[in-house]
């Protein structure tokens, strides 16, 4: 069992050796960009239909968190919380009209920091195609996204919630040079 732990820690030397980053992505040695999050977030929330109500419980439950940071939402979900917090809330197109896909360009421009979107998985949407292009903009510039109340809640209670956070971007620089057919 010791010889496998050494061999595994070589592993894990080897794996964060400078000479073996540059040789496996030679165009920078240092294969991540970094963004600063302030201590207030800009968040976005969304809510499918069969989920409003639910997305409110929680935003009223966390209305005293929530009041710190600068919040953003799809059409009918944005008045509703906006009337239930009390707490302005920029508001954007319904998501089905085009509203899930404003707010994967604020994300592609990095102008959202988290994403609540609470979807219904047990329900077909006819925007579908958008909402996957949504969670895929979160994961490609990597914030934090909650899909349900279990989640929200672990990310809300963080401590890094209130205070600066270094995001770690991934280097595309390799996927935009990449050659044409």
């Amino acid at each position: 069992m010791k010889n496998r732990v050494n061999f595994f820690n070589l592993v894990i030397d080897f794996l964060k050796d400078e000479k073996f980053i540059q040789m496996v992505n030679p165009d920078k040695s240092d294969s991540m960009e970094n963004l600063k999050m302030t201590s207030v977030k800009r968040i976005a929330l969304i809510a499918h239909d069969n989920k409003k109500t639910e997305l409110i419980e929680w935003a009223v439950y966390n209305r005293i968190a929530l009041s710190r940071h600068k919040l953003c939402a799809t059409g009918t979900t944005g008045k509703l919380l906006e009337k239930a917090l009390g707490q302005s809330v920029t508001k954007y197109l319904s998501g089905p009209l085009g509203g899930d896909q404003q707010i994967g360009a604020l994300i592609a421009e990095r102008k959202v920091d988290i994403l609540i979107f609470f979807w219904d998985p047990m329900e077909a949407q006819p925007h579908d195609p958008d909402i996957k292009a949504l969670l895929r903009l979160g994961a490609v510039w990597n914030i934090p996204i909650a899909c349900d109340r279990a989640t929200a809640d672990f990310l809300l209670t963080s401590p890094l919630m209130f205070q600066e956070y270094e995001i770690v971007l991934p280097d595309y620089s390799r996927y935009l040079k990449r050659a044409l057919k």
